[in-house]
């Protein structure tokens, strides 16, 4: 227990306000501007609307997009002063029955004035609005054969500190735009989705001994999957969720394991005297990669399933405390400071299994919590600087990052 608290301790940041920031961009991408032809809201929440839509399409890192708000009717004519822009996006948000909401959106080819996109969405419940955005993004990004950006629809799942050993499950959408909070009561920890449909999540709670629960998101039903003494954390789930890579600490010593779902067999991976944690499945889900003190200090290690013998993956830095892994690639967070009086400097890094490949993904601040997107060719993260704390998306093919607001909360862990 004393192991767990300290990682929980570890791991925790104080959220306070941040801005979208932009790292870095190319010159040679189309440029778009918006037009708000809605039909509901007030002037506040119209321009909530836009900004989300002017942020999705500048996330895609596919576009320059104009940030100047303008309004239009649905069927007015093309302003002869837009036709500098390459595109004119549109969109109308009109309201239906009860809690019913549409989002209309037309694409213009500028400066022929000729519509090319034309797509309606509908949503039952309108605190659900940020994925109609997100959605009709996506459509138009795919319209114009851009590289895919679905990943915008799905769930980011995190661990919430509501009071002091409280803490709820929480789903966002990747801006923190929407939120539901979906598990509370209790010290609720560690968040995994269970599979790529999102359709559940495993979590641990915490109470006389850990409890590892699977907890499905659209009919509210959990049920118990594991009980252990010390420590007990999901790190990683196979492809086919028929197996979890779990941290126990049954004789208070954290090490690997591999649950078969199947079957409730616990198969033992790790066998070190120290510190084993985080696992994440690699190389066709024949190699697991995991944090370790071996070295006498955090950093990354692999090891074949069923093979005792390890590989340190990493040889920069003197405290790498956490990783995720896609395919070849490693991104883990590394301590660049000692600062014994003050708070350090921790940047991400991306390497790959298969070279001595290695990039620096972050510059400054306190950077924790790396997630790869499910296609790979994204990082979220959670980003503390100057008394601020944002949730970051790094765009690794275009080297730009974007930060959102955390706004007063205080997350222990995060998945996507």
């Amino acid at each position: 227990m004393r192991i767990l608290f300290l990682l929980i301790v570890g791991f925790s940041l104080f959220a306070s306000d941040a801005t979208l920031e932009i790292v870095k961009s190319t010159d040679n991408r189309p440029s778009v501007t918006i037009q708000d032809a809605s039909e509901f809201g007030t002037e506040s929440t119209r321009r909530k609307f836009f900004r989300l839509v002017m942020g999705d399409l500048k996330v895609t890192s596919h576009f320059k997009v104009d940030d100047t708000y303008r309004r239009s009717g649905y069927t007015d004519l093309i302003d002869p002063m837009l036709k500098s822009y390459r595109y004119l996006l549109r969109y109308r948000f009109r309201e239906g029955g009860e809690q019913e909401l549409y989002m209309d959106v037309k694409g213009y080819e500028l400066p022929s004035s000729v519509p090319f996109f034309e797509r309606s969405y509908r949503v039952s419940n309108r605190a659900r609005y940020p994925f109609l955005i997100h959605q009709a993004i996506i459509d138009f990004n795919d319209f114009l054969q851009m590289p895919s950006v679905k990943w915008m629809k799905r769930y980011v799942v995190f661990s919430e500190y509501v009071r002091p050993r409280e803490a709820d499950i929480v789903i966002a959408d990747y801006t923190l735009t929407y939120r539901k909070r979906v598990v509370s009561g209790g010290l609720n920890i560690f968040p995994k989705w269970a599979g790529r449909d999102q359709r559940g999540i495993y979590y641990t709670k915490l109470g006389r001994r850990p409890v590892l629960y699977y907890y499905n998101v659209y009919t509210g039903k959990r049920r118990k999957v594991a009980v252990s003494d010390g420590m007990l954390v999901c790190s990683d789930v196979s492809r086919d969720g028929r197996r979890l890579l779990l941290t126990m600490a049954p004789d208070g010593q954290p090490d690997i394991y591999q649950y078969h779902l199947d079957s409730g067999m616990k198969e033992r991976l790790t066998f070190y005297s120290g510190i084993d944690v985080s696992a994440q499945y690699i190389d066709g889900e024949k190699r697991i990669v995991f944090v370790s003190d071996r070295l006498g200090y955090p950093n990354i290690f692999a090891s074949n399933i069923g093979n005792r013998g390890v590989q340190q993956m990493v040889f920069h830095g003197r405290n790498n405390n956490a990783c995720s892994a896609h395919g070849k690639y490693i991104v883990y967070s590394s301590r660049e400071t000692d600062n014994a009086f003050g708070a350090n400097t921790f940047n991400l890094y991306l390497v790959s299994t298969e070279s001595d490949y290695i990039r620096r993904l972050t510059a400054s601040g306190i950077n924790q919590f790396p997630k790869f997107s499910e296609d790979g060719e994204s990082v979220m993260y959670i980003k503390h600087y100057a008394a601020q704390s944002a949730l970051g998306i790094i765009r690794l093919d275009y080297n730009e990052g974007y930060l959102f607001p955390l706004k007063g909360r205080r997350i222990q862990s995060i998945d996507w």
